[in-house]
């Protein structure tokens, strides 16, 4: 029997608790397995204890949408293009700004 992605996903992760990188994986290994619960748990703690692993936000804030949770998915949006700007990520960052804009309705005579 093979084992699967997400069998050796929780296997790595016993080893390396902490690891950001396998948390991540972990979180969209459970979206692709339409488990939103578990992946929002993998997320949200990636927000909490890796604030600086800037791909989180742009998913979280995607998951938040999927759940209609519009204002957190907004926050997360906001928290992940301060965290970026600060970084210099300018990929991340535009990304970022582009989910935010159109969640917010913005208009190209807005500032932001």
């Amino acid at each position: 029997m093979e084992t699967s992605r997400l069998e050796k996903l929780l296997e790595f992760i016993k080893n390396e608790p902490n690891d950001e990188f396998l948390k991540y994986a972990l979180a969209t290994e459970y979206l692709r397995l339409n488990d939103a619960g578990k992946a929002l748990q993998y997320y949200e703690d990636l927000v909490t204890n890796h604030p600086q692993y800037s791909g989180t936000y742009y998913h979280l804030g995607k998951l938040y949408e999927a759940l209609s949770r519009k204002d957190d998915a907004i926050k997360t949006y906001e928290k992940g293009m301060e965290i970026t700007k600060a970084k210099r990520d300018n990929h991340a960052f535009n990304e970022l700004q582009g989910v935010y804009r159109e969640l917010i309705g913005w208009d190209d005579d807005d500032d932001y």
